[in-house]
């Protein structure tokens, strides 16, 4: 018989995954475990080339300790990672259902993907727990000095070591974090839960900042800011590989009968890939340059060498993700299996270059600098408490040049500006507009934020009462009126695309689908409320200041961090909700706006007259023990603060309070153009009838009038009624 012939449409043997390292199909699962094993080939070579894990000659915990503290860490890295890529891949990446189902979450089937990456967030979840665990124990072995041992004065030890040493509280809370967010992948499914387990992973990375060893550097705030960015950005970028590693087979969709998801899926990762870089790369290099401060010793020094290795290997990684971004990604959307299969060769190589460096970071972090900077013996009281030396005289011309970055709040502001601009460029590219003032108002908040928190109002701030006022009023309240007037929500609305009414169309939420949200959710509509703005913005200082919290912020970084969080957005949803225009659950008429203005200005008066005449001083373990030789006394300081309170702090509440009124004036005219167009249209159809309202009520006073004016008829006797008596 003759063949048959082929026919064009017809399925073809795929080839299998197997076959290669990176296919059309994807990676297989060998080539998706190579990667740790290169991860521990660079961890091994860099431990023997830094010598970090050579035996000691003092109290020597043994290779076991030596070699097993790296390698638990290097196994928790990456498993942190997974989870975090698995959470965000859910919550944002992933299609959350399959093609041509439109009906609610919980009753549409998962998509394939979406199954998976929860799965194997899961289990990672299980190992980050148990190797927190071993990283725990391994690190008290390693600090004591002696070998892991299972009799009781060594479990006595260990426990002291969980409950009254940083280092081991550190991790113990890293464990009891990693068993919460394993629980939870294990049973929520919800895009919103899954949100809040994605933000508590995330808090995860805190406590491992706070304990790394450039923490103890001259910049201690940079150095632990740069490495919390720096962990951020790493877990996100490598996660997110992992991820796109393992779900490379199952993205097509072929066999649940879905279409192909590689390409949406790549396109909504690679912008966060990018952002993830830029962050990795850039505090990579300010939190190095804290640790090595010349370039002889970054060339000439082991530990050096593994920084210029780890940096060329970013870079690598950068140019892999701009091939993707400008070569790969478009190849995708016309169907060539060539575009595929060097997509998943792509990846594999990211994959393996990525394991080689989270080795090459985990040897870092064993490695001991080559400029150690340590607290002295003869350290000063200021920089016991505040991890810094006491800055000089305070002086008009020094408002101007001491500065010490926050680099989490720089890093806000340039994310900020950029976001914003690529908002209004995109507008004007479609042709739409966006006010020129709303933009220059923008920016100049950050740059106020910028200096609020970096510059010396932060500095001075530290050692001075009145200066930490100054800052805390120009946070709440200078910064948020440019914020608020620059619109970015309303911006973000309009420019980011919208698929769909508040979803993308397969049960994804995107950055407009998760802000809608976040808008109309019941934590918006609370906090957004009038009065509990108003009551958040007044009453927190007053328990903030004559509370622990106060000492708290000014003596722990993540203390202060939050401090300046809290006082923003306080600021910030305030004055939104009195002359924002961001769409809000609900907004306040302008005569209640005005009133709880004026009970706020009250309020912090009070505040401030109260601080000026106090005896007592705030915070007093803290500001009384700085040692500061210049300057009045702390007491005194702390009034002046008080005066700043009251005088400073109630000049931008009256210029909101002005923009209030104008608002309202402009309010009114709005409606009575309304008004006026719509007499036009119809002719005073809206007066015509009022006045035929008046018109018939008062005909109706008229005939009731005369109806009550009318003679009455004389009444009849009833017939079959007889009067008795006369």
């Amino acid at each position: 018989m003759p063949q048959a012939r082929t026919s064009a449409t017809a399925p073809q043997p795929a080839p299998k995954a197997a076959a290669g390292a990176g296919t059309a199909q994807g990676i297989s699962l060998p080539w998706q475990l190579a990667g740790i094993g290169v991860l521990l080939l660079a961890l091994a070579g860099a431990l023997l080339f830094s010598g970090a894990a050579g035996a000691r000659q003092v109290s020597d915990p043994g290779a076991l300790v030596r070699w097993g503290l790296p390698v638990s860490k290097a196994i928790h890295n990456v498993a942190l990672a997974t989870v975090v890529g698995g959470l965000i891949f859910a919550v944002g990446i992933l299609p959350r259902h399959l093609p041509g189902h439109r009906s609610k979450e919980t009753e549409a089937p998962e998509h394939p993907a979406f199954t998976r990456a929860l799965a194997v967030a899961a289990a990672a979840g299980a190992v980050w727990t148990l190797s927190a665990v071993a990283v725990l124990v391994f690190s008290y072995a390693d600090i004591a000095g002696q070998g892991i041992s299972g009799d009781a004065e060594f479990t006595r030890s260990l426990v002291y070591f969980m409950t009254d040493i940083e280092t081991g509280k550190a991790w113990l809370a890293v464990t009891i974090i990693a068993a919460v967010v394993t629980t939870i992948l294990f049973g929520v499914r919800s895009l919103a839960g899954l949100a809040c387990t994605l933000v508590l992973a995330l808090c995860g990375l805190v406590p491992t900042a706070l304990i790394g060893h450039s923490s103890s550097s001259s910049d201690h705030g940079g150095a632990i800011n740069s490495l919390g960015l720096h962990l951020v950005g790493v877990s996100t970028w490598v996660g997110g590989i992992i991820m796109l590693a393992v779900l490379s087979g199952i993205l097509a969709g072929k066999a649940s009968g879905g279409k192909d998801a590689t390409e949406q899926t790549l396109r909504r990762f690679s912008g966060l890939a990018g952002f993830a870089f830029f962050l990795v790369f850039a505090s990579g290099v300010i939190n190095a340059s804290i640790r090595v401060t010349t370039f002889q010793v970054l060339t000439g020094s082991a530990y050096g060498q593994l920084i210029l290795a780890k940096a060329f290997a970013t870079l690598l990684l950068g140019g892999i993700g701009f091939m993707h971004r400008r070569w790969v990604i478009p190849q995708l959307g016309r169907g060539g299996m060539s575009a595929r299969r060097v997509l998943w060769q792509l990846v594999l190589v990211e994959l393996l270059v990525m394991g080689a460096t989270s080795g090459l970071a985990v040897a870092l972090g064993r490695s001991a600098p080559p400029e150690p900077t340590t607290y002295a013996p003869d350290a000063s009281p200021s920089f016991i408490l505040s991890g810094y030396e006491l800055p000089p005289e305070l002086t008009p011309e020094r408002m101007l040049s001491e500065w010490r970055f926050d680099w989490i709040w720089v890093t806000v502001a340039v994310f900020a500006a950029v976001a914003y601009l690529l908002g209004v460029a995109k507008l004007r590219r479609r042709g739409d507009s966006w006010p020129w003032l709303r933009t220059v108002v923008w920016l100049v908040g950050l740059a106020v934020l910028t200096y609020i928190t970096s510059g010396p109002l932060a500095v001075y701030g530290m050692v001075l009462f009145s200066m930490h006022m100054v800052d805390h009023m120009a946070l709440t309240m200078v910064a948020p009126l440019f914020l608020v007037l620059g619109s970015p929500v309303t911006l973000a609305l309009r420019a980011l695309p919208a698929r769909g009414e508040g979803s993308r169309g397969d049960g994804s939420r995107g950055l407009r689908e998760w802000l809608l949200v976040f808008v109309h959710s019941k934590f918006s509509q609370l906090v957004t409320h009038p009065l509990f703005a108003a009551a958040n913005f007044a009453g927190s200082i007053v328990i903030f200041y004559h509370s622990d919290a106060f000492g708290w912020a000014m003596r722990e970084h993540v203390g202060h961090e939050l401090m300046n969080l809290h006082f923003l957005l306080t600021g910030y949803i305030f004055v939104l909700t009195m002359i924002g225009t961001d769409p809000l659950p609900r907004r306040a008429p302008y005569p209640m706006r005005l009133l709880l203005l004026l009970a706020t200005m009250g309020f912090h008066a009070f505040f401030g007259v109260s601080i000026m005449g106090g005896t007592g001083l705030l915070a007093a373990d803290y500001f009384g023990n700085l040692g500061r030789t210049w300057g009045g006394s702390a007491i005194a300081d702390q009034q002046l603060g008080g005066a700043v309170a009251w005088g400073i702090g109630e000049v931008p509440t009256l210029l909101v309070a002005i923009g209030v009124a104008v608002m309202w004036s402009r309010s009114d005219e709005r409606e009575t153009r309304r008004r006026d167009r719509a007499a036009e249209r119809n002719n005073d159809a809206e007066l015509n009838a009022y006045n035929d309202m008046f018109a018939r009520l008062a005909d109706r006073d008229a005939k009731l009038a005369q109806t009550e004016h009318a003679p009455r008829p004389a009444k009849q006797a009833d017939p079959d009624t007889k009067l008795e008596g006369r």
